[in-house]
């Protein structure tokens, strides 16, 4: 049966994030099959579980074409020069593959997990990118800032010692692409203006352009041409057809999750995020549910519209749906969370994924077929 398509906005990448609960050596060991069926980037996730550091390495000595991307680092659990440290190594063993993906993270995360004061995230993240281009340029590095200084003088409180020092090796690149996390409307305007991608979570297509869109014009208002246009990388849980009970209560457990338990109560993007969506009481409810140990409760209580509005699940119809809507929003890479149960299976999804988007991309109807309008 042919399905009426048009032609995506923009050629879309698909990508592949790797879940903090398991799967890398089950999905590197089968980078190759991915890459044959036309995977392009993968991207490591960093909260507070391993570091994203070490698993990209692996990955870029086992591979010699996939995009490697962090997703995210967060900005406040290490120095911005080994933040640009890190970056310049991993874009050198990939032979500059590696975008840095950055965040700010959460008090929650920052404060309890490394100990360290969660302030003024908007700020420190607009010095980091400075600091890191400031390394990458092998500039020697003198950064006065309201958050960070170096070096760090006998008046700063530093032992008068230090001078301005350039980064000894030569990157590969000195503009290693950088994509920010980022929700807040001044957060996603700072990264419209300064960065070369964004990385929003639980991103509604349709609703994106009245949450984001006057904050995006106003970003890219002061952004400078020659960083070029804003690529928009979306980690989305993924299932072609009907997905198990299973499968579908871990989605919906991680929106509950994320919704009622990431942050305290006032301090929670991602609940700030539902409602601004619309799921004012809904988001509430799922929040009191989830702090007060009720979590099966808050999953539940995550409405079936949200679930569908941020997932890329359902039939071949549904997704042709979905990536058109997703390709008209702006998202340029598709960072997939496959939430079929076993290897096998998610490789043979991704291969249909694979073709889906390759018809879409041609404007066919279906996978090798010609257009039905």
């Amino acid at each position: 049966m042919s399905i009426a398509v048009t032609a995506l906005r923009a050629p879309m990448k698909l990508g592949m994030v790797i879940d903090y609960a398991g799967g890398f050596g089950e999905t590197v060991e089968l980078i190759v099959a991915y890459e044959q069926a036309g995977l392009e980037m993968i991207a490591i996730p960093e909260a507070y579980s391993f570091d994203a550091v070490s698993q990209l390495g692996y990955i870029a000595a086992r591979t010699e074409r996939l995009e490697l991307m962090s997703a995210i680092m967060p900005i406040y659990s290490r120095t911005p020069s080994l933040t640009a440290m890190s970056a310049a190594g991993l874009d050198y063993v990939s032979d500059g593959r590696f975008t840095l993906g950055l965040g700010a993270s959460g008090p929650q995360v920052v404060e309890g997990f490394h100990g360290v004061r969660y302030d003024a995230p908007l700020g420190r993240m607009r010095e980091v990118i400075e600091i890191c281009r400031q390394v990458w340029s092998r500039r020697p590095v003198a950064f006065r800032g309201d958050h960070y200084v170096m070096p760090l003088t006998a008046a700063d409180g530093g032992s008068g010692l230090g001078k301005p020092l350039r980064l000894i090796n030569r990157p590969v690149r000195a503009d290693i692409p950088i994509s920010v996390a980022a929700l807040g409307l001044k957060n996603v305007a700072m990264v419209a203006e300064l960065a070369q991608g964004w990385q929003p979570l639980f991103f509604d297509p349709r609703r994106a352009t009245d949450i984001w869109g006057d904050a995006l014009a106003e970003g890219f208002s002061r952004r400078d041409p020659e960083l070029g246009p804003l690529e928009i990388q979306l980690q989305v849980s993924f299932h072609f057809g009907e997905p198990s009970p299973e499968a579908l209560r871990a989605t919906r457990d991680q929106l509950a999750l994320y919704i009622g338990g990431m942050g305290a109560r006032g301090r929670n993007f991602y609940n700030q995020l539902a409602c601004r969506y619309g799921y004012e009481p809904e988001a509430t409810a799922i929040q009191e549910l989830y702090l007060t140990g009720r979590k099966t409760e808050a999953a539940a209580a995550v409405p079936q519209e949200l679930v569908d509005g941020v997932t890329l699940i359902g039939d071949e119809h549904e997704i042709h749906r979905r990536l058109e809507a997703f390709s008209q929003a702006g998202v340029t890479t598709l960072l997939l969370n496959p939430i079929a149960s076993s290897a096998p299976e998610r490789l043979d999804q991704f291969d249909r994924l694979a073709a889906t988007l390759a018809a879409l991309r041609d404007g066919c109807s279906t996978p090798g077929g010609p257009s039905a309008r």
